[in-house]
C-alpha cells in the first residue's frame, strides 16, 4: 500500500483503493471467496415466520416491511433475539472505572445492569477467571457465565480480547470507535465458529455502503491486519480483507444500539450493539408508525430480545417504519445523521415540510442581513421576529405533524421517547401508553388532563 501511494500519489491511491473495494464488496466476489449464499433463499427463510409483515420493495427505499393485514395500536408485530451482540465500551476503559463514572456496570453476556435498581436481579455476579483484567468481564449469574462459555465468551473470545487489550497500537493510538469495531469483529468471527448458520444470516444482510473517505479505507486495512494477528484455532484460516470489509459495513448498516438505563441526571450512552435479522428490514421514517422496546433490565428471560409495537392503527399494505433515532431531533441533525450513518437522506412527509422551514429561515436570515441597518433605526426587535415566525409555523398547514408530538411523544424532562399503547387484549385496545425510553406508563385520561 505504501508503494502504491508513492507511485500514484494521494488522489490516485484513493481512487485505486475505491475500485478495489467496489470489487471486494460485490456479492459475487464474496460468494466465490467465502462460500456464503446471498440469494433470496436465506432471506426468505428468515421472514417465513412473519405472519403480520411482508418484505416488499419500496419505491426509493429498497426493501422494507409492509403490513400483511390491518394492525392495531399497541400490537406486537415482531419479537426477535439477536444473532450477534457485543459490548459498546472501548477496550482501554476498565469497567470499574466506567462504573465509577457512570454508576452502571453490565453482564458481559446478557448486558443486564449489575448496579443500582434492578441490578443483577439478586444473583451473585461471576468474573471470568481467564481475562487479563478480571473485572472487565463480569456475568450477572453462574447461568449467564455458563451460557457465555459456549456462545459469546468462548475461550477463543477470551484469549482474543486479552490480546487486544494488551495491544498498544489499538488501546493507546486508536479512537474508541476503532476499539469497539475490533470487539465486533471478534464477536463476528466467533459466531462463524459457534454458529455457522447465524454467521451466514449475518452475511446475508444489506451492507453495501460505499467508502466515505480514505480514513474508512485505512480503518478496514488496520482492523483486518489486527484480527489476522490473533491466535486462531487449528484449521481456521486468517480472515480475508474482503470479508472484514463486508462485516464492518453490515454492522454499521444493521446494528441496533442497546441503551443504558434512563436517568434524568445524565446523558445515556449505548451499552451494547445487537443485530436482529428481521428487524433490520424496517426502514426509517421521521414520523414512525411503530417503535422498538428493550427490556434489558426487567425481562427475566430473553432480555436482549427486541420488541416492536405499533404506535397507532394502520391498514393492510402500509409500510411499517421505525425512527432510527429520537423523534424530537431537528431537521438538519436528522438529515446529517442519516447521511453519516446510513448513506441516505430522508424524504418523508415530515422532512418535506421542515425543509421548507429551513429554506424560509435561510431567506429570513438573508433579509435580516440586508435590512440590519434599517432595523436598528426603526428599533425593531429580532426576538419579536423570531416569536412571530414560531407562531406562524405553529399553524396546522405548516405543522401537520403536531398531533404526533402531542399524542406519541413522552413529555418527561430529558427523555425524548416515543409512546405506544400496551398490547391490546381480547376485549379491545389498551388506553395506557408506555414510553420506549424511560418506561413511564400513562393513561389517555392523564394525557388529556395534562394537555
Amino acid at each position: 500500500m505504501k508503494f502504491l501511494r508513492l507511485k500514484h500519489g494521494k488522489e490516485g491511491f484513493i481512487k485505486l483503493v475505491e475500485v478495489l473495494f467496489s470489487i471486494l464488496f460485490s456479492e459475487e466476489y464474496i460468494q466465490c471467496k467465502v462460500g456464503v449464499l446471498f440469494p433470496m433463499e436465506a432471506e426468505e427463510s428468515r421472514v417465513a415466520m412473519l405472519t403480520l409483515l411482508t418484505v416488499a420493495d419500496i419505491e426509493g427505499k429498497g426493501r422494507g416491511m409492509v403490513a400483511s393485514q390491518s394492525l392495531q395500536a399497541g400490537q406486537i408485530i415482531l419479537q426477535e433475539s439477536p444473532v450477534l451482540i457485543y459490548s459498546a465500551f472501548p477496550l482501554k476503559q476498565p469497567p470499574l472505572q466506567a462504573a465509577t463514572s457512570s454508576s452502571f456496570q453490565y453482564c458481559a453476556h446478557c448486558f443486564r445492569n449489575l448496579v443500582g435498581e434492578n441490578g443483577g436481579g439478586g444473583s451473585v455476579a461471576v468474573t471470568c477467571p481467564s481475562c487479563s483484567h478480571p473485572h472487565d468481564t463480569i456475568f450477572c449469574s453462574p447461568k449467564c457465565h455458563s451460557l457465555a462459555l459456549a456462545s459469546t465468551h468462548t475461550p477463543w473470545v477470551c484469549q482474543s480480547l486479552n490480546h487486544l487489550r494488551n495491544c498498544p497500537s489499538l488501546v493507546a493510538d486508536q479512537a474508541d470507535e476503532r476499539q469497539v469495531q475490533a470487539r465486533f469483529l471478534v464477536a463476528a468471527y466467533n459466531l462463524a465458529m459457534v454458529s455457522p448458520s447465524n454467521f451466514q444470516t449475518l452475511l446475508s444482510l444489506d451492507g453495501g455502503m460505499p467508502l466515505n473517505s480514505e480514513e474508512d479505507t485505512a480503518a478496514i486495512l488496520y482492523l483486518n491486519s489486527l484480527i489476522s494477528g490473533l491466535p486462531l484455532p487449528e484449521g481456521i484460516s486468517a480472515p480475508s480483507l474482503q470479508l472484514t470489509a463486508a462485516l464492518l459495513a453490515k454492522d454499521k448498516r444493521n446494528a441496533f444500539g442497546l441503551m443504558e438505563p434512563f436517568s434524568q441526571n445524565r446523558e445515556r450512552s449505548v451499552r451494547a450493539y445487537a443485530i436482529y435479522p428481521n428487524a433490520s428490514f424496517f426502514n426509517h421514517d421521521c414520523l414512525p408508525n411503530a417503535c422498538r422496546f428493550d427490556y434489558l433490565d426487567t425481562a427475566i428471560d430473553g432480555n436482549t430480545d427486541i420488541t416492536v409495537r405499533m404506535i397507532h392503527n394502520v391498514p393492510q399494505g402500509r409500510e411499517i417504519c421505525l425512527s432510527y433515532f429520537p423523534v424530537n431531533l431537528g431537521y438538519s441533525e436528522r438529515q446529517q445523521r442519516l447521511l453519516d450513518d446510513y448513506g441516505f437522506g430522508c424524504l418523508c412527509d415530515r422532512c418535506k415540510v421542515e425543509a421548507n422551514w429551513s429554506n424560509k429561515d435561510d431567506d429570513d436570515d438573508e433579509g435580516e442581513a440586508m435590512e440590519e441597518e434599517d432595523d436598528e433605526e426603526m428599533g425593531m426587535s429580532a426576538g419579536l421576529d423570531e416569536e412571530e415566525t414560531e407562531i406562524e409555523l405553529g399553524g396546522d398547514d405548516n405543522f401537520p405533524h403536531a398531533y404526533f408530538f402531542l399524542s406519541y411523544m413522552c413529555d418527561r424532562n430529558d427523555c425524548g421517547g416515543t409512546l405506544a399503547p400496551l398490547p391490546p387484549s381480547c376485549s379491545g385496545g389498551s388506553n395506557v401508553m408506555e414510553c420506549n425510553v424511560c418506561g413511564h406508563l400513562k393513561s389517555e385520561e392523564e394525557m388529556k388532563c395534562e394537555s
